[in-house]
């Protein structure tokens, strides 16, 4: 299960700017990579024809070209090295290009933190190392994104969840899925191992920190009658219950430390003990963990211990808040909306246009699963179109249902701008994405609204 990151061949650098390329080469020394450098598509080209390399981190703008061109050279000719682009938040649609292509990964410019790059170069190289698995070939179903039909996505962050997501299912290795409250990472645990080669195996979820510390370990690795006071049966823990299969653990974090240590233990020998007995158990299970914390945050305070983080944490994902999806607001509400009326035997009900413009602004810091508990409460207050006053939140609220519906769709919209600059301190631009339109379109509905000093 577990891979080794450090591959014989090296990296190859692909960036023009003399400061980026000295803050790449200082990451690629930190982590021990053995790398080359280009500074344009030529050098790339020549490159690929003196040296064989196991992956490529190439930037999209280049001198003589783009870096399209360097990952078809290196289809042609090494079709077997990795490919990450690099590109800037407003190409967008080329990196989705590129993973269309077979990229392994893309990392946005400018980068947030070195560990942006540092997992995207973590990940690729359990891919390629997983790619090269004779074993692996052939055995898993074909992972793409459409077979799960209960996420949904339109926006280019989520879309580059799902094909990590569809990449690695098939990768037999352990998953850390990095995320605020809400965003949905039990949903895609569970497409992950319905997409792996465990899926007809069980899917066990512990949630670590429901759990007092003693119940942790109980509920890992089962007891053995006698184990401790009032013990008085067997119990099978998650880790023998899931008989190969995949053990979720929500908020791995807040794993007390001897919880820590024996999973760790049991991942490096792939056996264990039940408390109080004697027999070993097979741990071959696969483990796909959840943390609302940062991964070197979580070592750093000590809550994690590092060599069970390096084992967890082999192939990271972070998954985006829905604040920075504004895309995907309007179908999640669609399917959800599409529930709700299945649940609650109504049919009719529709979302006004008002009501998505205040959905689109709202900030939903409790994430996806905030959006369905409010688009279930509007159903259930609504018998045929959703109005805002039957959303729970935003500038609507303050007005009560009964006046809120009383406003036309413009004043509504005005409403909801106003909203959206004000969280925003008036930056236009987050105000814009955050409403899902153009910065265009918010600037002229500014003027229509006499709004322009916003």
């Amino acid at each position: 299960m577990e891979q080794d990151i450090r591959r014989p061949a090296p990296i190859l650098m692909v960036e023009a700017e003399p400061p980026a390329r000295q803050r790449l080469a200082s990451l690629v020394e930190e982590e021990g990579f053995d790398a080359e450098w280009a500074s344009c598509v030529a050098e790339a080209r020549e490159a690929a024809r003196r040296h064989r390399f196991a992956l490529v981190v190439c930037d999209l703008k280049l001198p003589d070209g783009d870096g399209l061109e360097v990952q078809e050279c290196f289809q042609e000719t090494q079709p077997g090295a990795g490919f990450i682009l690099l590109a800037e938040i407003g190409s967008m649609a080329s990196a989705m290009e590129a993973l269309r292509r077979g990229a392994l990964d893309y990392v946005e410019k400018p980068l947030r933190s070195a560990r942006d790059l540092k997992r995207a170069i973590q990940r690729a190289a359990v891919l390629a190392a997983g790619s090269a698995d004779p074993a692996a070939k052939g055995e898993a179903p074909r992972a793409t994104p459409g077979l799960c039909g209960s996420v949904v996505a339109r926006d280019p962050r989520m879309l580059h969840v799902l094909d990590l997501l569809g990449k690695v299912a098939p990768a037999d290795v352990h998953v850390m899925l990095i995320g605020e409250t809400g965003v949905g990472k039990e949903v895609i645990a569970r497409c992950i191992h319905q997409q792996s080669r465990r899926a007809g195996r069980p899917f066990v979820v512990v949630h670590c920190a429901s759990l007092s510390p003693g119940l942790v370990e109980i509920e890992l690795f089962g007891h053995e009658p006698g184990a401790f006071a009032g013990a008085t049966g067997q119990r099978q823990g998650a880790l023998e219950r899931a008989r190969g299969g995949t053990v979720f653990l929500d908020s791995v974090s807040e794993l007390p430390p001897s919880a820590q240590l024996r999973l760790l233990r049991a991942l490096r020998e792939r056996r264990f003990q039940r408390p109080g007995g004697q027999q070993f158990l097979d741990a071959g299970v696969r483990i796909i963990s959840a943390t609302t914390r940062d991964l070197e945050a979580g070592a750093r305070d000590g809550r994690l211990d590092q060599d069970l983080l390096a084992r967890l944490g082999v192939f990271p994902i972070e998954i985006p808040p829905l604040r920075d999806r504004p895309a995907d607001i309007d179908a999640l509400a669609e399917q959800f909306l599409a529930a709700a009326a299945a649940k609650f035997g109504k049919p009719e009900l529709r979302l006004s246009e008002a009501a998505r413009l205040l959905l689109r602004s709202h900030p939903w810091p409790g994430n996806v699963r905030e959006l369905e508990n409010a688009v279930e409460r509007a159903a259930i207050l609504s018998d045929g179109e959703i109005l805002p006053g039957h959303l729970p939140f935003g500038g609507m609220q303050a007005l009560g249902p009964a006046a809120a519906g009383t406003l036309n769709v413009h004043e509504l919209e005005r409403k909801a701008i106003e909203e959206a600059l004000r969280l925003h301190g008036g930056n236009r631009t987050r105000a814009a994405r955050e409403l899902g339109i153009s910065l265009r379109t918010l600037q002229y509905r500014l003027k229509e609204f006499g709004l322009t000093r916003a």
